[in-house]
């Protein structure tokens, strides 16, 4: 099963979503984000990464707790792959415009639901929240395992006055079910 909720701001930006198509950005996800996906996820342990990346540092590392830990590891920049204009002031501080933040947050939900379907459609499906969020200074997307009294996020996505957050699930069916 595939969930998705969004805070007003996002949901007023993107309209209500009728499955991923509706949302999806026109002529598809970034390149950048292509190649990610084609790459892959893995389960290693406890613990859910990107197939080529996290060798570094062994989970939960200085966090205190594995959802910690793989929401650092599995994280970017949106901006860093998506075409979109980051202005600098002269302070050195960056700003994007609504409109840009709109295209982050698109391709950020289109890849959301695609790593949502790796984790669900892998040999070992496991459930996953991917959080995709955007501001005037940025886009993050961030995924990690859905693990029982390990919710990072707020109960209530409006209370991130500050961004347009989408946060997807993929939860397979247990396998009583």
């Amino acid at each position: 099963m595939f969930v998705i909720r969004m805070n007003d701001d996002a949901a007023s930006e993107l309209g209500a979503p009728a499955g991923p198509a509706s949302i999806a950005p026109p002529g598809g996800m970034a390149p950048g984000l292509r190649a990610m996906i084609a790459d892959g996820i893995e389960v290693r342990g406890e613990v859910v990464v990107w197939a080529d990346g996290a060798r570094r540092t062994a989970p939960p590392g200085g966090f205190p707790d594995l959802t910690g830990w793989e929401c650092s590891v599995n994280s970017f920049h949106l901006e860093d792959v998506v075409p979109v204009e980051v202005m600098v002031s002269d302070e050195g501080e960056p700003s994007i415009s609504d409109a840009d933040q709109v295209v982050l947050l698109r391709h950020g939900v289109a890849f959301a639901w695609e790593v949502c379907r790796l984790a669900a459609g892998g040999e070992r499906p496991v459930a996953v929240r991917c959080v995709v969020a955007t501001n005037r200074t940025n886009g993050m997307f961030r995924f990690h395992r859905i693990r029982a009294g390990e919710d990072w996020m707020r109960p209530d996505l409006n209370d991130y006055q500050l961004e347009k957050v989408v946060v997807v699930e993929a939860r397979p069916p247990s396998p009583d079910h």
